[in-house]
């Protein structure tokens, strides 16, 4: 199970947040024209992406492609990316650039021998336009190989301003005013939350919200490496913390058994559908595109969010998720596919998504005025000011037997906790012992 959520869905979200940097190199990818220095040349791309997100993303390598000459192919490989290149390197066959979905995946692909250090040009757009911590994520043992094009934004409470209204709360600040505050719309009529129990990785995210808020990043960041192991006492404190929402039936729509049976987009439709049961759903900034594609919500007008709430006087968290381009030494054109990554480091070639919509970085040049609505103005001003303590979804950081596949490691035992979250001490044993032999593994 190694489709990611940083991608889930966000083919049609409606929030549109455009990458922007400076510097080209390498035969200047330049705005405006450009010299078709890589006529008679072919850049092939592999990443997860199909449906409309591989339609959008088909319109920035057309742009390249008016601007250098060089033709471009794209390849989905489902959701198994490590297999897909994989085999395609061993049959002599691997795409020049692949979209990486996962840090996991990225450290793997590096430490295989299979990718280009970024070139100095790209090295230094990132140097210049990003918080550290991106250019962390996209390093393995101290080089630079993954350049952060599309990312996920985590921390986003969507909600009904129709049934906050109706309830008289208005967006909270903290874990416990939204605890508060879901009392008050529970009382009103509606449940509070609609829960995607059914698949694990949104309780995962949940988690990692409470523990980097209330934990801090340095702890977020020990346990991300299984340096800090899952039974320290930070583990079970964001357990009970969020065993306080999950064994609450006034919050939770149709309690926990009802949401161990409600898949992602089936709890965004308790909350925006023809027939509400929740007035809020946590989830990442795709939750927009569901809400407007699916069921024809109005984005700033009939869903809108709250970032999610600061826990026990910590600073609210900001968790996200990426796609990174990387370069393949074994790819045919390895060359022309730096200077595809260079141009995807450029403010033009992220403003092509960024109208079609469903994009979302981390990159700091970008004005604000690129963006479509002030629901996406919102997003992108949340992500960027976060700077140095955005964190990487931490089980997209874990081997994939730990943070990435259904029914084992953390998500079966976060969904077993939400069956019955009377254990967290118990729960965090369990974690431990599953996450020491996956990172052994």
């Amino acid at each position: 199970m190694m489709r990611r959520r940083t991608t889930l869905l966000t083919s049609c979200t409606a929030l549109a947040l455009a990458l922007g940097a400076t510097a080209c190199g390498g035969g200047p990818v330049s705005a405006g024209g450009g010299d078709k220095a890589l006529s008679g040349q072919t850049v092939t791309v592999a990443g997860v992406w199909s449906g409309s997100e591989q339609k959008n993303f088909q319109k920035v390598l057309d742009a390249f492609t008016a601007k250098t000459g060089a033709k471009t192919q794209f390849v989905s490989t489902g959701d198994n990316v490590s297999t897909v290149v994989g085999s395609k390197i061993e049959g002599g066959n691997a795409p020049d650039v692949v979209m990486v979905p996962q840090v996991g995946v990225l450290d793997q692909f590096a430490k295989k021998g299979w990718l280009k250090p970024l070139s100095p040009a790209a090295q230094q757009t990132i140097t210049a336009d990003y918080a550290p911590v991106w250019k962390t994520y996209g390093s393995v043992d101290g080089t630079l190989y993954g350049l952060y094009f599309k990312a996920a934004h985590k921390s986003t409470v969507w909600y009904s301003p129709d049934a906050l209204t109706q309830a008289g709360v208005k967006p909270p600040k903290t874990y416990d005013e939204m605890l508060k505050a879901g009392h008050t719309v529970s009382d009103s009529g509606l449940a509070a939350f609609a829960v995607a129990g059914e698949d694990g990785w949104t309780l995962t995210d949940w988690f990692e919200n409470v523990y980097l808020s209330q934990a801090g990043p340095a702890k977020y960041d020990a346990l991300a490496a299984h340096k800090l192991k899952w039974t320290d006492p930070s583990v079970v404190k964001a357990l009970t913390t969020l065993g306080k929402l999950f064994k609450d039936k006034q919050l939770i729509a149709g309690g926990q058994k009802e949401a161990l049976n409600t898949d992602f987009p089936s709890s965004v439709e308790k909350v925006f559908g023809p027939k509400p049961e929740a007035g809020m759903v946590y989830e990442g900034d795709f939750v927009a595109g569901v809400a407007h594609d699916q069921f024809g919500k109005s984005i700033g007008k009939d869903a809108n969010f709250f970032p999610f709430p600061a826990v026990d006087g910590g600073t609210a968290p900001v968790v996200s998720g990426g796609d990174a381009a990387v370069v393949l030494k074994a790819g045919k054109n390895a060359k022309a596919g730096m200077q595809l990554l260079e141009y995807l480091a450029t403010p033009e070639a992220a403003a092509v998504w960024a109208k079609a919509g469903g994009f979302l970085s981390p990159n700091k040049k970008l004005d604000l005025a690129s963006y479509a609505d002030d629901v996406t103005r919102a997003t992108a001003k949340s992500l960027v000011g976060a700077g140095d303590s955005v964190r990487f979804d931490m089980s997209d950081q874990a081997p994939a037997a730990f943070g990435g596949t259904k029914g084992a490691g953390e998500w079966k035992l976060l969904q077993d906790f939400l069956r019955d979250p009377s254990d967290p001490k118990g729960t965090a044993a369990q974690l431990e012992s599953a996450a020491a032999k996956a990172y052994q593994g």
